[in-house]
């Protein structure tokens, strides 16, 4: 029962992960499409993301999933307590794939439909960013149900880690298109990649300053001794990595920057985990209290060991087929 557990709670991580690496991009460039010119530019920039941006929501689906399927309890208490910035991402994220699609289809209407992709990027991005803050800060739980009010995920601190991940995902979209694109639209995105570098450092900072102070655990995990000298690791690889993300823009590479930012996202994840682990719901639940039975976590394990590998096949095949560099007609 335990090893299986944690093959799960590994499963729904890595679905996570995934769903950052793969649809944080494509959210980061709905984000900064309105500074993008009207015309060629904006074309190229949704080019580039058009054969994989649907698939990338795939990992968003089977990381709920899981946690439905694999952690039961824990799903019933933070859904109830997340039910509002849940309800905004999706239909975030369904305002977007509809104005994705209208765009090009409605050419009279263009302006609106490029308004409404970015409407809906940066509010699916912050309901994103909104409910992490509202998990690391603590959910009211008496006995095995969700016990706070409608309100509850709403706080500085979620605000931040909402603004936060907005940040971070306008980087990935810069570095997206500084490894897919040309020319001027090239440029533009290398100088925005600076900026939001430095940016999201400010606020990686805030939220981890600001984490220390919300439980006694975040406190005793990454300041006692001796265990901060593992965790110190994280920073010290955060300073690394960004010299090497600056490094790669300086020597004008194309896909090391994008690299190296995701390697920053990477360090913030393994200080997340760092600070709940083995916690499903932080300080609240841990992952074996949340667990299926055995026989459902045996039963689902032969479906995902089956069809992650398809995914992933699927997946790593279609960022091979588009893997040059993309134009406003499509790739070359």
């Amino acid at each position: 029962m335990t090893d299986l557990t944690i093959i799960w709670a590994g499963i729904i991580g890595f679905a996570i992960i995934a769903y950052v690496v793969m649809d944080g991009f494509d959210l980061g460039i709905g984000i900064l499409f309105p500074f993008f010119k009207v015309g060629k530019d904006r074309d190229a920039a949704m080019n580039s993301i058009a054969p994989v941006w649907d698939g990338n929501e795939t990992w968003l689906v089977m990381g709920v999933g899981g946690l439905l399927a694999a952690f039961p309890l824990a799903y019933a208490i933070i859904l109830p307590a997340l039910y509002a910035p849940m309800i905004a991402m999706l239909l975030g994220l369904v305002f977007r794939g509809v104005a994705f699609e209208f765009r090009w289809r409605d050419p009279a209407h263009r302006e609106f439909w490029d308004r409404a992709f970015t409407l809906g990027s940066i509010v699916a991005t912050f309901a994103q960013g909104i409910a992490l803050g509202a998990l690391l800060q603590g959910i009211t739980v008496e006995g095995r149900a969700y016990a706070g009010g409608w309100w509850e995920w709403l706080s500085p601190f979620s605000l931040l880690t909402g603004a936060g991940l907005v940040v971070g995902y306008a980087l990935l979209g810069a570095c997206w298109l500084n490894w897919k694109t040309e020319d001027a639209l090239q440029r533009q995105a290398v100088t925005y990649a600076g900026r939001l570098g430095i940016l999201l450092l400010a606020m990686i900072g805030a939220i981890s300053l600001a984490t220390l102070t919300l439980e006694p655990q975040y406190h005793q995990r990454w300041l006692s001794f001796p265990g901060v000298l593992a965790t110190a690791q994280v920073p010290l690889a955060t300073v690394i990595v960004t010299f090497l993300f600056y490094r790669s823009l300086r020597l004008k590479r194309d896909a090391q920057p994008f690299l190296w930012a995701l390697a920053l996202f990477g360090l913030c994840l393994v200080g997340l985990g760092l600070s709940i682990w083995p916690d499903v719901v932080p300080a609240r639940v841990t992952i074996w209290e949340a667990a299926a039975p055995h026989r459902s976590q045996v039963f689902m394990l032969v479906g995902a060991a089956i069809m992650v590998p398809i995914i992933l096949a699927y997946t790593a095949w279609s960022y091979w087929v588009f893997r040059g560099k993309v134009g406003p007609d499509g790739y070359h």
